[in-house]
């Protein structure tokens, strides 16, 4: 894949990412947490069936349990992590805390599927987190939120290698499909049994849905399953390192939430990690691609 329209897809992907913070941070106003992230999903999920519908779907029940699996991590697991963690803190903090999710794809990759990095790698991604928690700022106090927010990254590393196993096998828009529609009835379903829902509805309510379920949900699970597909998983989650910097503007542009001098130094880390890592992998890949050539 072109590397300029693979730089262009990161970018687009993570900040849709990350802006979806603050954006549903401002839709609790009007719905409950898992209500939310609920309507969001199935609402993205119904939608995306209906443009799938003519598209190879899966043949039998073991398919479909795979699909199920990826959607009750990545669409209940993470989404109802998040949603339920902005309740007390902050978006910026919530998205910080989820993009995390990079160290621990590596740590799971290697103890579950055997996944080899070198350890130039490691320490890149050692580079990111510290710049991930120092971004944060030592300030912060270990409270339901904080811990709801290591949940969903912890949720979104375990889905990121079942998407690399398994997505080989399915048409990358069922899968975001199925698996969007799966976990957000789901969520519906936590709803109704975990909080007492809640409901305004008005214009600001469905735009806020509309956006969430279209550009937040659909054309961003969608691009970042094509990036998972292109590459190492533990290289291509890396990027996600970028998120949280546009959930910390976008929290500063739509919140009023503070930027602290510290979130500079942090995200120097971060980019510092990133280029450790995907440097270290092309270094790698080149060297393969002259030992082949020969």
């Amino acid at each position: 894949m072109n590397r300029y329209l693979f730089g262009l897809m990161v970018v687009v992907t993570t900040s849709l990412m990350g802006s979806s913070f603050a954006v549903g941070k401002i839709g609790l106003v009007y719905f409950s947490p898992l209500l939310l992230a609920g309507c969001r999903f199935t609402l993205a999920g119904l939608m995306m069936a209906l443009f799938v519908r003519k598209r190879p779907r899966p043949g039998n029940l073991r398919d479909w349990s795979k699909i199920m699996s990826v959607g009750l991590f990545q669409t209940a697991g993470v989404m109802g992590c998040i949603f339920l963690s902005l309740r007390t803190i902050t978006a910026g903090e919530s998205s910080i805390l989820t993009f995390t999710n990079p160290l621990l794809v590596i740590v799971l990759g290697t103890l579950f599927l055997g996944a080899k990095y070198r350890i130039s790698q490691w320490i890149g991604v050692m580079i990111g987190c510290v710049g991930v928690f120092i971004t944060l700022g030592v300030h912060m106090q270990l409270q339901t939120g904080t811990v709801l927010g290591m949940g969903s990254a912890i949720s979104w590393a375990i889905s990121t290698l079942l998407v690399k196993k398994w997505g080989a096998s399915f048409d990358v828009w069922v899968l975001t499909a199925y698996q969007m529609l799966f976990g957000g009835l789901l969520l519906l379903v936590m709803s109704l049994t975990m909080e007492t829902p809640k409901l305004i509805l008005g214009v600001s309510a469905v735009l806020i849905l509309l956006w969430l379920a279209i550009m937040a949900s659909i054309v961003q699970f969608a691009s970042w399953f094509f990036l998972l597909k292109q590459g190492d998983p533990g290289k291509t989650s890396a990027f996600l390192f970028l998120a949280p910097f546009f959930g910390v503007l976008s929290g500063w542009l739509l919140l009023g939430e503070v930027i602290e001098w510290f979130v500079y130094v942090g995200g120097s880390l971060i980019l510092i990690g990133i280029f450790f890592v995907n440097w270290t992998f092309s270094a790698r890949t080149r060297r393969k691609a002259k030992v082949t050539s020969s």
